[in-house]
């Protein structure tokens, strides 16, 4: 079967946190589909929490730590991302939007986008298209049409069993998964650094002796 690989970043900062509860699910339902399609699906997950102080020290310095230069490449070298932050004062986390600063600006060029966000009520739910959904298409990825917000009470006593949270997690499940299949990114990701033909060739044609 052909492998796809989706890279889920989480930007929950309590653990448990209903904001990696919600970025399962929605990995969840993403991999179902794709296994639907044909497709084995490789999930890599960025907890942001865990690299808090290695992306305030690379906007510092500069320079990606090594751990944090793994969660770039498991991000930008994927065919799809699942993006989910908690909502702080009307909008994304700043942790989240730190980790989305430090990419390349080209990094998410062409990249199907399953936008998700978590908070106390409904009245944030809008976060996700007025702030969210914009970052992400200046970044030139392809966010799905179905962005999913969970509040506090699409979680109790099982609330997120009998409300609409279920059918807006595979409705965005199956966008996704649909722009997913149709994505090549993770085959054709390169070694910026690497060489290309040798380097004698590149100096002027020096040969050793």
């Amino acid at each position: 079967m052909t492998t796809r690989r989706i890279a889920v970043v989480s930007a929950g900062l309590s653990q448990p946190s209903s904001t990696r509860l919600l970025a399962d699910r929605l990995t969840e339902a993403t991999v179902r589909r794709l296994h639907e399609q044909g497709f084995e699906t490789e999930v890599d997950v960025v907890e942001l929490r865990d690299i808090a102080h290695d992306v305030t020290n690379n906007l510092l310095a500069g320079f990606p730590s090594p751990t944090l230069a793994d969660a770039i490449g498991k991000v930008s070298g994927a065919d799809g991302l699942i993006a989910v932050t908690p909502v702080f004062t009307t909008s994304y986390s700043g942790l989240f939007k730190s980790f989305f600063d430090v990419l390349d600006p080209t990094a998410l060029e062409g990249m199907p986008v399953l936008i998700g966000a978590t908070g106390g009520t409904e009245r944030h739910s809008l976060a996700l298209e007025y702030a969210m959904r914009p970052m992400f298409t200046y970044l030139h990825g392809v966010v799905v049409p179905t962005s999913v917000y969970a509040a506090s009470a699409d979680w109790g006593s099982g609330a997120d069993t009998v409300k609409a949270l279920p059918d807006r997690i595979e409705r965005a499940a199956g966008e996704f998964a649909a722009l997913v299949s149709a994505s090549d990114r993770s085959s054709m990701v390169t070694d910026p650094f690497a060489l290309e033909g040798n380097f004698g060739s590149m100096i002027g044609g020096f040969q050793s002796e």
